[in-house]
């Protein structure tokens, strides 16, 4: 049984918010890399990030991820401080980059409910000697700097409790933390202050004091804010410091009091744990006036509250069901329409109900799909990692340039093209770049560079991948393709298009020997799965000595699509409308066969192949006769194919449905892209026309 549960909300909390801060820590140090240089505002981000996961790792018990944590804060702090100079750069990115790995395992370990027990101790003995050398270039800095000590295992969520060993404080605090709109679970994101505290003081308490047992305490939170009153031997520029660590946080507001209301509000806090608010500069605070001063203060800051409510955070599975409903409702809508029974009415009043019922549907569709829409950019900005690590590897100079990241596609299509874009990316690094003495000779300059772009095709996205580097060898590729039997037609017949897609196959490789980047012939085959997966076709085109160009054209989703249903014997099949040029009657004197009996027609000049479904899926079919059928002309991947059929039933809104595993298995179910549910009960199979093509 799994030791951690996803469905957590406190836990999925933590895995989404370390996430983003660690998909931030890596950006800044990439970029510092870049620069050659740490700015000061990256390296307060940097400790305020790494202060952050410290926290949070050991509110949820994760030691191992808190201590490394707890190691890069202490690094980061000094170099804050201390500003040391002539440091290795390139070497600090080395170990926070390492640590910022080690991380990510142990969240995909988390995800996966199973413990986070790897070893980081190599990591933070690298990250601390590191810190050493530092303060050897600054003697004085190690003399007067105290180091902070890893904090100690906690095997309970925090309880306040009152404390057998009585400490002297200097400084008495009353701090009002106020968290962003929408940032969802305030009571929570108060523990984490409440912990966070733990490490300077033993005597606070807060107003609302049951956060860990009453969930409306968000909301009385989220109206009045979160009040902490305690006591520190910090200053107040430290506490400030502190406090502001938090994440989420819209402003907080710190003061000095005396003990003697420190003392009132412990007495009176049984009595009055849902006050919180405001108190005076330098003044004793007592119960009334809090209470006074909070009713005064409420409806301005509820005000202030609705206005600025624009955004709230929405986990992706009630998204999910929201889309599975409106996909049920596409459905049921054409069910309700196209029911058999209403053939031969006159139903006036019913076909404008219909109308009025499609297009709120249709505005209801297109309003989820938008909700469900996200930019490219964060699964682009991915790829600067993998191009700094392998050019620190490979010993080649390459930048990355992105276009278009702000393109937006639904959000279980990004979570497809990330492993496709990988590889192409690192195709284009290992293969196509040349080494910097190469790029030299041939007269290019020093640095290659890889150019990704996203833009929009209609319904679909275009994600291309560009390098400047060699090229593909287009005998070099045959050379490899005869050699293991890949070739189906003959090679005077191939286009280059169709040349070097042979490296999509499984199994082709051009490397010679295996190497961690290439040589398994595993790579661009996995680009093809994942891209067809979701509906969408790869190509890659090429110039010998100026580089080579993939595009993986992905559809914005893969929910809901327009459709023509077509009649094929008893038998319906779907064909997207994106792919369909036109249709029309052919008359069997444009029929021409070429020497292999193949059939084709002449459309205003051109020559098209003509596809008998019946044929193919062995269909009972009276209509025989092009005169008494339909041609629908499709063009995918500029390739264009003319498919034959009985008649046209008509466009539809489908819903598209996955096909069961044991019909995945037959080899023709590969022309295929998914079923889908008619209004008459009957289900109809989607074509793929790109992979009817070849």
């Amino acid at each position: 049984m799994s030791e951690y549960s996803i469905d957590d909300p406190i836990l999925d909390m933590y895995i989404f918010e370390t996430n983003q801060q660690i998909e931030q820590l890596e950006s800044a140090v990439l970029e510092s890399e870049k620069s050659g240089d740490y700015a000061s505002d990256t390296i307060n981000d940097i400790f305020r990030v790494m202060h952050t996961i410290k926290g949070s790792s050991a509110m949820m018990l994760f030691n191992n991820i808190s201590l490394l944590a707890h190691a890069m804060e202490d690094l980061f702090y000094f170099i804050r401080e201390e500003k040391p100079q002539d440091y290795d750069c390139s070497a600090l990115s080395d170990l926070i980059l390492e640590g910022v790995d080690f991380i990510k395992v142990e969240l995909e370990k988390i995800k996966a409910g199973d413990s986070p027990d790897g070893e980081a101790e190599n990591i933070i003995s690298g990250i601390k000697g590191f810190l050493s050398v530092l303060k050897q270039g600054s003697p004085e800095a190690a003399d007067t700097k105290e180091e902070v000590q890893p904090q100690e295992d906690k095997q309970q969520y925090y309880i306040p409790h009152e404390k057998n060993i009585v400490r002297e404080y200097s400084c008495v605090y009353r701090a009002a933390v106020y968290f962003e709109d929408g940032c969802e679970m305030e009571n929570i994101r108060a523990y984490t202050v409440v912990h966070n505290l733990e490490e300077v003081t033993d005597e606070m308490y807060y107003i609302p004091d049951d956060i860990m047992d009453n969930d409306s305490s968000s909301q009385t939170i989220r109206d009045n804010g979160f009040t902490v009153y305690f006591k520190a031997n910090k200053s107040y520029e430290e506490m400030q410091e502190i406090l502001s660590q938090t994440i989420f946080l819209k402003a907080i507001e710190l003061e000095k009091i005396e003990e003697k209301a420190f003392e009132e509000h412990k007495m009176q806090k049984k009595d009055k744990t849902q006050l919180c608010g405001l108190a005076p500069e330098n003044s004793p605070v007592t119960a009334i006036e809090l209470q006074d001063k909070l009713n005064l203060e409420k409806p301005e800051r509820e005000n202030q509250s609705q206005a600025s409510q624009g955004i709230i955070s929405v986990n992706v599975l009630k998204l999910n069901k929201l889309m599975d409903l409106v996909g049920e409702m596409v459905v049921a809508e054409a069910m309700v329409t196209q029911n058999p029974d209403l053939k031969g009415l006159n139903l006036e009043n019913f076909q404008k109900a219909a109308r009025q019922l499609k297009k709120i549907s249709g505005e209801l569709q297109d309003m989820v799909m938008s909700i469900r829409m996200v930019p490219i950019s964060g699964t682009f900005n991915k790829m600067h990692r993998i191009v700094r690590d392998m050019s620190k590897k490979l010993d080649k100079q390459i930048s990355l340039e992105i276009i278009g990241e702000e393109t937006e596609v639904d959000k279980n299509i990004i979570e497809h093209i990330s492993d496709p874009l990988m590889h192409v990316v690192r195709n284009s690094i290992d293969h196509g770049i040349e080494a910097t003495e190469d790029r030299v000779a041939a007269g290019k300059t020093a640095t290659g560079t890889i150019t990704i772009e996203a833009r929009n095709a209609g319904s679909d996205v275009l994600i291309i991948v560009k390098d400047d580097g060699r090229g593909l060898n287009k005998e070099k590729i045959l050379m490899r393709a005869r050699e293991n039997g890949l070739i189906k037609k003959p090679e005077n017949l191939m286009t280059d298009k169709e040349i070097y897609s042979l490296i999509f196959l499984p199994g082709f490789s051009t490397k010679d020997r295996i190497t961690e980047y290439s040589g398994r012939g595993v790579g661009m085959d996995v680009v093809t799965k994942n891209i067809e997966a979701i509906g969408g076709t790869a190509w890659v085109d090429s110039a010998p000595g100026e580089g080579s160009i993939t595009t993986m054209k992905i559809p914005l989703t893969l929910a809901i699509i327009d459709g023509m249903n077509i009649r094929v014997g008893k038998s319906c099949y779907t064909i997207p409308t994106t792919d369909i040029r036109e249709s029309f009657r052919p008359s069997e004197k444009d029929i021409i066969k070429d020497p292999d009996e193949n059939e084709m027609i002449m459309v205003r000049g051109s020559c098209y192949p003509i596809l008998r479904l019946h044929k193919i899926y062995n269909l009972v079919c009276d209509t025989t006769k092009f005169s008494e059928g339909v041609l629908i002309m499709v063009e995918n991947q500029e390739k264009t194919l003319c498919i034959f059929a009985d008649e046209l039933l008509g466009e539809q809104q489908v819903v598209v449905k996955a096909l069961p595993e044991y019909i995945r298995q037959f080899k023709k179910s590969r022309d295929l892209a998914g079923c889908t549910l008619l209004g008459d009960g009957n289900i109809s199979l989607i074509l793929d026309s790109g992979r009817l093509m070849n």
